[in-house]
């Protein structure tokens, strides 16, 4: 059963997920730790499953368990193993930034077949920072369509603010590009871990609290600054054990209407030598991590 309802078709009022489910029960993994191992869809809604999510943030992009070119045929299979286990999917990642992208329509019409409300965006990049605004506005022009057709479909995007020269790494910008699109079609996926790259102190909250009318989804993970002989370099490490200022962080949120999920991510080696052996010890990272969210998100 969904703890959420879906995103409204084209007319209806903007659906909020519902009320009495809390936080710490909208926590889905991110396949990208599990899409390289060569697994059936049965295997990894197993997976998911044994290790209490509530689904998946199923990957439907180049190297993902579902390769957009296969996404017809493919992703309606893999959407309807996760039911068969008990699941629902909250969300998908995608690499989608245009309606004219083969691949948006076949993933739009799935999700709307199985009742899938969010999805996150493929990244979207600055060429020339001196002509910031015109290139917001180009963008927003390339991407409009596909917020249509995510309306049409009864459909939300989120935008993901990844640290770098992506458009909504510094937040304030992806309010920019958004602020005139449909809000009941696209709002921000946010990333707490990459927003700290981008603004470690307290820009980051501001930026957070500025978004907030329209947040969809959410993806956890941490990191630390190390240096190297290439220079300092951000490094991805167990829930709790890096940066992030989780105590800072989630009280903003339990104070931030959440319409969507909770994507966690891991995204450090967890080791192993051998295949079964690395498989393994992601899941175990996968339980670990989910642990600690859980606490993180339920602690007075």
């Amino acid at each position: 059963m969904q703890w959420f309802l879906a995103a409204p078709l084209a007319g209806a009022a903007h659906a909020q997920p519902a009320p009495a489910v809390p936080l710490h029960r909208r926590i889905c993994l991110f396949l990208d730790c599990l899409d390289h191992f060569d697994l059936s869809y049965a295997e990894v809604a197993k997976m998911v499953r044994d290790l209490g999510f509530v689904g998946p943030d199923l990957t439907v992009r180049s190297g993902g368990l579902v390769v957009p070119e296969r996404a017809a045929a493919e992703l309606p299979r893999a959407l309807a193993a996760f039911p068969e286990e008990g699941l629902t999917v909250p969300m998908l990642s995608t690499n989608l930034i245009s309606a004219d992208d083969p691949a948006a329509l076949p993933i739009l019409r799935a999700m709307r077949g199985a009742g899938v409300g969010y999805f996150k965006t493929g990244y979207l990049n600055y060429k020339n920072l001196s002509q910031w605004q015109d290139e917001l506005a180009s963008i927003r022009r390339g991407l409009s369509p596909l917020v249509r057709l995510a309306r049409e479909h009864g459909v939300v995007a989120g935008l993901h603010n990844h640290a770098g020269g992506n458009v909504g790494g510094a937040i304030w910008d992806g309010w920019e590009l958004l602020a005139p699109l449909d809000p009941h079609a696209i709002g921000f996926y946010f990333d707490p871990g990459q927003a700290t790259i981008e603004g470690g102190s307290h820009a980051w909250k501001l930026n957070f609290v500025r978004i907030a009318p329209r947040l969809q989804m959410v993806a956890i993970k941490d990191f630390v600054w190390e240096k190297t002989d290439g220079g300092w370099r951000t490094r991805w490490v167990p829930l709790g054990e890096g940066m992030v200022r989780w105590s800072d962080f989630i009280p903003l949120l339990r104070r931030t209407p959440l319409a969507g999920p909770i994507s966690l991510h891991i995204e450090y080696d967890p080791g192993g030598n051998t295949r079964a052996e690395k498989i393994e010890r992601t899941l175990q990272a996968a339980k670990r991590d989910l642990e600690v969210l859980r606490r993180l998100l339920t602690a007075p």
